[in-house]
Protein backbone atom coordinates (compact mmCIF):
# COMPACT_ATOMS: atom_id res chain seq x y z
CA UNK A 1 0.00 0.00 0.00
CA UNK A 2 3.00 2.58 0.85
CA UNK A 3 4.67 2.17 -2.26
CA UNK A 4 1.07 2.62 -4.33
CA UNK A 5 0.71 5.67 -2.20
CA UNK A 6 4.07 6.72 -3.44
CA UNK A 7 3.98 6.17 -7.06
CA UNK A 8 0.61 8.32 -6.94
CA UNK A 9 2.57 11.25 -4.89
CA UNK A 10 5.25 10.95 -8.16
CA UNK A 11 2.87 11.01 -10.48
CA UNK A 12 1.03 14.15 -8.75
CA UNK A 13 3.91 16.13 -8.98
CA UNK A 14 4.90 14.86 -12.49
CA UNK A 15 1.96 16.24 -13.28
CA UNK A 16 2.21 19.68 -11.24
CA UNK A 17 5.14 19.90 -12.96
CA UNK A 18 3.75 19.19 -16.40
CA UNK A 19 1.13 22.08 -15.75
CA UNK A 20 3.49 24.82 -14.19
CA UNK A 21 6.02 23.55 -17.80
CA UNK A 22 2.85 23.95 -20.02
CA UNK A 23 1.83 27.46 -18.08
CA UNK A 24 5.31 28.95 -18.02
CA UNK A 25 5.49 28.03 -21.93
CA UNK A 26 2.14 29.89 -22.36
CA UNK A 27 3.16 32.49 -20.58
CA UNK A 28 6.25 33.29 -22.93
CA UNK A 29 4.35 32.81 -25.77
CA UNK A 30 1.69 35.47 -24.88
CA UNK A 31 4.66 38.11 -24.14
CA UNK A 32 6.20 36.59 -27.11
CA UNK A 33 3.27 37.45 -29.16
CA UNK A 34 2.33 40.83 -26.95
CA UNK A 35 5.72 42.00 -28.17
CA UNK A 36 5.56 40.99 -31.27
CA UNK A 37 2.15 42.89 -32.12
CA UNK A 38 3.47 45.93 -29.91
CA UNK A 39 6.81 46.15 -32.43
CA UNK A 40 3.98 45.61 -35.52
CA UNK A 41 1.78 48.87 -34.21
CA UNK A 42 5.13 50.51 -33.40
CA UNK A 43 6.55 50.36 -36.65
CA UNK A 44 3.29 51.18 -38.33
CA UNK A 45 2.89 54.22 -36.32
CA UNK A 46 6.46 54.98 -37.27
CA UNK A 47 5.90 54.33 -41.00
CA UNK A 48 2.58 56.17 -41.26
CA UNK A 49 4.75 59.62 -39.41
CA UNK A 50 7.30 59.29 -42.31
CA UNK A 51 5.27 58.17 -45.10
CA UNK A 52 5.24 61.33 -47.01
CA UNK A 53 3.84 60.44 -50.94
CA UNK A 54 5.20 63.22 -53.89
CA UNK A 55 1.53 63.21 -56.09
CA UNK A 56 3.56 63.80 -59.18
CA UNK A 57 5.30 60.00 -58.59
CA UNK A 58 2.43 57.94 -57.45
CA UNK A 59 3.94 55.80 -60.68
CA UNK A 60 7.44 57.04 -61.65
CA UNK A 61 7.58 58.56 -65.37
CA UNK A 62 9.66 55.70 -66.59
CA UNK A 63 7.18 52.89 -65.52
CA UNK A 64 3.89 51.88 -66.78
CA UNK A 65 2.75 49.99 -63.57
CA UNK A 66 3.59 50.88 -60.05
CA UNK A 67 6.15 47.98 -58.37
CA UNK A 68 5.44 45.79 -56.06
CA UNK A 69 8.47 44.68 -54.07
CA UNK A 70 7.52 41.18 -53.23
CA UNK A 71 7.55 40.34 -56.89
CA UNK A 72 9.41 43.40 -58.85
CA UNK A 73 12.98 44.42 -59.27
CA UNK A 74 12.98 47.98 -57.60
CA UNK A 75 15.23 50.84 -56.88
CA UNK A 76 15.19 53.00 -53.90
CA UNK A 77 17.22 56.55 -53.57
CA UNK A 78 18.87 57.43 -50.43
CA UNK A 79 18.91 61.09 -49.86
CA UNK A 80 20.95 61.95 -46.48
CA UNK A 81 19.92 66.11 -45.79
CA UNK A 82 21.21 68.47 -43.50
CA UNK A 83 17.91 70.30 -42.33
CA UNK A 84 18.79 70.65 -39.03
CA UNK A 85 18.04 74.59 -37.28
CA UNK A 86 21.84 75.25 -37.09
CA UNK A 87 22.08 75.54 -40.53
CA UNK A 88 18.63 77.51 -40.23
CA UNK A 89 17.33 75.16 -43.51
CA UNK A 90 14.29 73.27 -44.26
CA UNK A 91 14.05 69.69 -45.37
CA UNK A 92 12.79 70.79 -48.85
CA UNK A 93 15.89 73.84 -49.74
CA UNK A 94 18.70 71.80 -48.00
CA UNK A 95 21.50 69.97 -49.68
CA UNK A 96 21.69 66.57 -50.05
CA UNK A 97 25.18 65.44 -47.80
CA UNK A 98 25.10 62.04 -49.31
CA UNK A 99 23.37 60.46 -52.02
CA UNK A 100 22.92 56.86 -52.65
CA UNK A 101 21.32 54.24 -55.06
CA UNK A 102 20.35 51.24 -54.59
CA UNK A 103 18.67 48.35 -56.92
CA UNK A 104 17.45 45.46 -55.69
CA UNK A 105 17.04 42.27 -57.87
CA UNK A 106 14.07 40.06 -56.83
CA UNK A 107 15.38 36.73 -58.14
CA UNK A 108 18.93 36.66 -56.78
CA UNK A 109 18.25 39.00 -53.69
CA UNK A 110 20.81 41.15 -54.18
CA UNK A 111 21.72 44.53 -53.95
CA UNK A 112 23.60 46.75 -56.04
CA UNK A 113 24.95 50.11 -54.13
CA UNK A 114 25.99 53.56 -55.69
CA UNK A 115 28.01 56.35 -54.08
CA UNK A 116 27.03 59.99 -56.29
CA UNK A 117 29.68 62.30 -55.36
CA UNK A 118 27.67 65.33 -54.37
CA UNK A 119 29.67 67.92 -57.08
CA UNK A 120 29.26 65.41 -59.77
CA UNK A 121 28.32 67.85 -62.99
CA UNK A 122 25.24 67.05 -63.67
CA UNK A 123 21.80 68.10 -65.80
CA UNK A 124 19.36 68.79 -63.37
CA UNK A 125 15.67 69.16 -65.47
CA UNK A 126 14.41 71.05 -62.69
CA UNK A 127 16.16 74.19 -63.67
CA UNK A 128 17.38 73.20 -66.96
CA UNK A 129 20.91 73.16 -67.07
CA UNK A 130 23.80 71.46 -65.43
CA UNK A 131 25.31 71.89 -61.63
CA UNK A 132 26.45 70.26 -58.93
CA UNK A 133 23.86 67.47 -58.23
CA UNK A 134 23.44 68.25 -54.39
CA UNK A 135 21.65 71.84 -55.82
CA UNK A 136 19.35 69.84 -57.34
CA UNK A 137 17.78 69.60 -54.05
CA UNK A 138 18.15 73.20 -52.62
CA UNK A 139 16.18 73.85 -55.98
CA UNK A 140 12.98 71.62 -56.17
CA UNK A 141 13.37 69.45 -52.83
CA UNK A 142 13.24 65.50 -53.18
CA UNK A 143 11.55 65.40 -56.55
CA UNK A 144 13.98 67.33 -58.22
CA UNK A 145 16.52 64.97 -57.07
CA UNK A 146 14.63 62.21 -57.88
CA UNK A 147 15.02 63.27 -61.80
CA UNK A 148 17.66 64.30 -61.77
CA UNK A 149 19.25 60.71 -60.83
CA UNK A 150 16.19 59.40 -63.24
CA UNK A 151 17.60 61.57 -66.45
CA UNK A 152 21.59 60.43 -65.17
CA UNK A 153 21.20 56.75 -65.34
CA UNK A 154 17.84 56.29 -67.32
CA UNK A 155 16.19 54.23 -64.98
CA UNK A 156 13.22 55.00 -63.12
CA UNK A 157 13.05 55.40 -59.07
CA UNK A 158 10.52 53.58 -57.41
CA UNK A 159 10.91 55.00 -53.94
CA UNK A 160 12.95 57.59 -51.77
CA UNK A 161 14.37 58.17 -48.18
CA UNK A 162 14.98 60.63 -47.16
CA UNK A 163 17.02 61.01 -43.53
CA UNK A 164 18.78 64.01 -41.52
CA UNK A 165 21.68 63.99 -39.24
CA UNK A 166 19.26 63.08 -36.46
CA UNK A 167 17.90 59.99 -37.91
CA UNK A 168 21.46 58.67 -38.97
CA UNK A 169 22.28 59.36 -35.40
CA UNK A 170 19.40 57.55 -33.83
CA UNK A 171 19.57 54.42 -35.67
CA UNK A 172 22.95 53.54 -35.18
CA UNK A 173 22.79 54.33 -31.47
CA UNK A 174 20.02 51.79 -31.13
CA UNK A 175 21.92 49.27 -32.99
CA UNK A 176 24.88 49.72 -30.37
CA UNK A 177 26.84 50.90 -32.86
CA UNK A 178 28.81 49.76 -35.83
CA UNK A 179 31.55 48.52 -36.95
CA UNK A 180 33.88 50.70 -39.09
CA UNK A 181 37.38 51.71 -40.34
CA UNK A 182 38.78 54.80 -39.70
CA UNK A 183 41.13 55.85 -42.32
CA UNK A 184 43.02 58.25 -40.92
CA UNK A 185 43.06 60.95 -37.84
CA UNK A 186 40.90 63.47 -37.91
CA UNK A 187 38.67 66.06 -35.70
CA UNK A 188 35.41 66.05 -37.32
CA UNK A 189 31.86 68.12 -37.07
CA UNK A 190 29.07 66.82 -35.07
CA UNK A 191 25.35 67.72 -36.12
CA UNK A 192 25.56 70.88 -34.78
CA UNK A 193 28.54 71.93 -36.74
CA UNK A 194 30.76 72.12 -34.21
CA UNK A 195 34.84 70.70 -34.04
CA UNK A 196 34.13 67.94 -31.36
CA UNK A 197 34.17 64.50 -32.59
CA UNK A 198 38.20 62.93 -33.00
CA UNK A 199 38.84 59.86 -34.16
CA UNK A 200 41.91 57.59 -34.52
CA UNK A 201 42.79 55.03 -37.20
CA UNK A 202 41.69 51.28 -37.39
CA UNK A 203 38.85 49.06 -37.28
CA UNK A 204 36.62 49.77 -34.29
CA UNK A 205 32.76 50.35 -33.01
CA UNK A 206 31.13 53.54 -33.83
CA UNK A 207 28.65 55.32 -31.85
CA UNK A 208 26.25 57.73 -34.24
CA UNK A 209 27.83 60.99 -33.80
CA UNK A 210 31.09 59.40 -34.69
CA UNK A 211 29.55 57.21 -37.66
CA UNK A 212 28.53 60.65 -38.89
CA UNK A 213 31.89 62.09 -38.89
CA UNK A 214 33.05 59.34 -40.94
CA UNK A 215 30.48 59.23 -43.28
CA UNK A 216 31.28 63.34 -43.68
CA UNK A 217 34.69 63.51 -43.66
CA UNK A 218 36.29 64.56 -46.94
CA UNK A 219 38.79 67.08 -45.73
CA UNK A 220 41.94 64.46 -46.08
CA UNK A 221 40.88 62.73 -49.52
CA UNK A 222 37.81 63.15 -51.78
CA UNK A 223 34.40 63.10 -52.31
CA UNK A 224 34.58 59.57 -54.05
CA UNK A 225 36.58 58.10 -51.03
CA UNK A 226 33.53 59.39 -48.87
CA UNK A 227 31.25 57.80 -50.86
CA UNK A 228 33.18 54.54 -50.66
CA UNK A 229 32.52 55.20 -46.83
CA UNK A 230 29.11 56.10 -47.03
CA UNK A 231 28.73 52.49 -48.82
CA UNK A 232 30.57 50.60 -45.75
CA UNK A 233 28.69 52.37 -42.98
CA UNK A 234 25.29 51.20 -44.99
CA UNK A 235 26.45 47.87 -45.24
CA UNK A 236 27.50 47.94 -41.53
CA UNK A 237 23.81 49.37 -40.40
CA UNK A 238 21.99 46.84 -42.63
CA UNK A 239 24.47 43.72 -41.58
CA UNK A 240 23.53 45.19 -37.62
CA UNK A 241 20.07 45.71 -38.34
CA UNK A 242 19.87 42.38 -39.77
CA UNK A 243 21.44 40.12 -36.95
CA UNK A 244 19.78 38.43 -34.51
CA UNK A 245 21.04 40.73 -31.29
CA UNK A 246 19.43 43.55 -32.65
CA UNK A 247 15.91 42.48 -32.95
CA UNK A 248 14.74 44.04 -29.34
CA UNK A 249 16.50 47.16 -30.15
CA UNK A 250 13.90 47.53 -33.35
CA UNK A 251 11.20 49.66 -31.88
CA UNK A 252 14.74 52.63 -30.81
CA UNK A 253 15.39 52.12 -34.28
CA UNK A 254 11.72 52.99 -35.71
CA UNK A 255 11.00 55.56 -33.31
CA UNK A 256 14.33 57.35 -34.69
CA UNK A 257 13.18 56.50 -38.04
CA UNK A 258 9.59 57.72 -37.83
CA UNK A 259 10.58 61.05 -36.26
CA UNK A 260 13.66 62.13 -38.77
CA UNK A 261 12.55 60.35 -42.21
CA UNK A 262 10.27 60.53 -44.84
CA UNK A 263 9.73 57.80 -47.43
CA UNK A 264 6.66 57.19 -49.61
CA UNK A 265 7.06 53.52 -49.37
CA UNK A 266 3.74 52.22 -47.23
CA UNK A 267 4.23 50.00 -44.53
CA UNK A 268 3.39 47.13 -46.21
CA UNK A 269 6.13 47.80 -48.87
CA UNK A 270 8.77 48.01 -46.09
CA UNK A 271 7.82 44.70 -44.93
CA UNK A 272 7.95 42.90 -48.25
CA UNK A 273 11.59 43.92 -48.21
CA UNK A 274 12.31 41.89 -45.81
CA UNK A 275 12.45 39.11 -48.27
CA UNK A 276 16.05 39.93 -48.87
CA UNK A 277 16.85 38.85 -45.35
CA UNK A 278 15.38 35.48 -45.16
CA UNK A 279 18.52 33.81 -45.68
CA UNK A 280 20.85 36.21 -43.98
CA UNK A 281 23.02 39.12 -45.21
CA UNK A 282 22.13 39.81 -48.86
CA UNK A 283 25.04 40.42 -50.97
CA UNK A 284 25.66 44.12 -51.59
CA UNK A 285 27.71 45.13 -54.27
CA UNK A 286 28.78 48.46 -54.48
CA UNK A 287 29.85 51.02 -57.34
CA UNK A 288 31.68 54.14 -57.94
CA UNK A 289 31.11 56.92 -60.51
CA UNK A 290 34.76 58.15 -62.20
CA UNK A 291 35.29 60.99 -63.11
CA UNK A 292 37.79 64.04 -62.52
CA UNK A 293 38.16 67.81 -60.53
CA UNK A 294 37.42 70.72 -62.37
CA UNK A 295 38.15 74.02 -61.16
CA UNK A 296 38.33 75.53 -65.10
CA UNK A 297 34.94 78.38 -63.97
CA UNK A 298 36.35 78.94 -61.04
CA UNK A 299 33.94 76.54 -58.97
CA UNK A 300 34.65 73.30 -58.17
CA UNK A 301 32.84 70.45 -59.75
CA UNK A 302 33.58 66.64 -60.41
CA UNK A 303 33.23 65.58 -64.13
CA UNK A 304 31.87 62.26 -64.03
CA UNK A 305 33.84 60.17 -67.01
CA UNK A 306 31.31 59.16 -69.72
CA UNK A 307 32.69 56.22 -70.32
CA UNK A 308 32.13 54.60 -66.60
CA UNK A 309 28.89 56.11 -66.59
CA UNK A 310 27.68 54.20 -69.63
CA UNK A 311 29.01 51.29 -67.71
CA UNK A 312 27.63 51.98 -64.48
CA UNK A 313 23.76 53.06 -66.30
CA UNK A 314 24.32 49.29 -68.17
CA UNK A 315 24.60 47.28 -64.56
CA UNK A 316 22.15 49.82 -63.20
CA UNK A 317 20.00 49.24 -66.03
CA UNK A 318 20.25 45.29 -66.12
CA UNK A 319 20.22 44.47 -62.70
CA UNK A 320 16.61 45.83 -62.77
CA UNK A 321 16.27 44.17 -65.93
CA UNK A 322 15.66 46.93 -68.15
CA UNK A 323 17.98 45.73 -70.67
CA UNK A 324 17.44 43.27 -73.50
CA UNK A 325 19.98 40.70 -71.82
CA UNK A 326 18.63 40.97 -68.68
CA UNK A 327 15.73 38.80 -67.78
CA UNK A 328 11.88 39.90 -66.30
CA UNK A 329 13.45 38.64 -62.78
CA UNK A 330 9.70 37.99 -61.10
CA UNK A 331 8.30 36.25 -64.20
CA UNK A 332 5.07 38.28 -63.43
CA UNK A 333 4.26 41.72 -63.95
CA UNK A 334 6.18 42.29 -66.75
CA UNK A 335 5.03 45.73 -67.22
CA UNK A 336 6.82 47.20 -64.40
CA UNK A 337 10.13 45.78 -65.35
CA UNK A 338 9.96 46.65 -68.77
CA UNK A 339 8.30 50.49 -68.95
CA UNK A 340 10.49 51.29 -72.09
CA UNK A 341 12.67 47.97 -72.91
CA UNK A 342 12.29 44.59 -73.79
CA UNK A 343 14.09 41.27 -71.71
CA UNK A 344 15.47 37.88 -72.72
CA UNK A 345 15.32 34.96 -70.58
CA UNK A 346 18.44 35.26 -68.96
CA UNK A 347 19.84 37.51 -66.15
CA UNK A 348 23.51 38.97 -66.39
CA UNK A 349 23.83 40.55 -63.21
Amino acid sequence: MKIRNNKKKGSSKFKLFLKVTMLLTLSLAICATAYGVYLTKQAEHAANNAYEVIEERIIPEKREVKVEPEQDNVSVLILGVDDSDTRGQGADNSRTDALLLATLNNKTKTVKLLSIPRDSYVYIPHIGYNDKINHAHARGGTLASIETVEELFDIPIDYYVRVNFNAFIDIVDALGGIEAEVPYTMLEKDEFDRNTVSLKPGLQTLNGREALALARTRKQDSDIERGKRQQEIIKAIATKAASFTSITKYDDILSAVGNNMKTDMSFSEMKSFFSYLTSGMPRIDTLTLEGYDDMSTGVYYYKLDEEALDEVKHILQSHLGLTPESTNISGTNSQSNSAYTTKSNTDTQ
